[in-house]
């Protein structure tokens, strides 16, 4: 009897969304940590990751990054299946979602801040239709919605800074790197 295997072989692509992801995790596990004042109000900064992954490589990265993130942060936080990983999933979903339609707005008037805010309005709004039809069966969750619109305004507006900040770097670094490599392959010949 023969017996074949099978090799997997991770590509660049894969190596980058695990390196992305893997950070994305970092933030969500370090955020844990960060006493809140009220229950479901989160910085989110792993969105920066999830933001500077979607201005460089796409919709499709961030997609990737984005539910990893989610799954594997869950499990490492003992929440996995609890509710909050269903709050967690439906809020990334949805801010996927309004991400993949916001990158096709112009980007004269829409980046990395603006994303930010929508996506953040997008999360909070999915995890609040959760907690109604499943945790909270009553109207009166949407009382809190001024308090979450305040926290997806304040924390959009400053996850999306940094991953513009973040972006900016990346742009200069990349601009070095790659003057020095063609300055690199311009080979001076010595006289003859």
């Amino acid at each position: 009897m023969t017996r074949s295997t099978i090799e997997l072989t991770p590509t660049v692509e894969d190596r980058r969304i695990a390196r992305h992801a893997a950070a994305a995790i970092v933030l969500t596990v370090a955020e844990a940590a960060i006493p809140l004042p009220l229950p479901g109000v989160k910085p989110g900064l792993a969105n920066i990751v999830t933001l500077v992954v979607l201005a460089r490589w796409g919709w499709r990265e961030a997609v990737w990054v984005s539910l990893l993130r989610v799954f594997a942060g869950s499990l490492l936080l003992g929440q996995f299946l609890a509710p909050g990983f269903f709050l967690s999933l439906s809020g990334a979903i949805a801010s996927l979602l309004v991400l993949g339609l916001a990158m096709h707005l112009p980007k004269r008037w829409f980046g990395p801040v603006s994303h930010s805010i929508l996506a953040a309005f997008a999360h909070i709004g999915a995890q609040l239709v959760v907690a109604r039809v499943w945790l909270v069966p009553h109207d009166g969750v949407f009382y809190l919605v001024p308090v979450f619109a305040a926290a997806a305004v304040l924390f959009g507006v400053v996850n999306g800074l940094v991953a513009g900040r973040l972006l900016q770097e990346l742009a200069i670094e990349e601009a070095a790197t790659g003057s020095a490599e063609r300055e690199s392959e311009c080979v001076v010949k010595p006289p003859n």
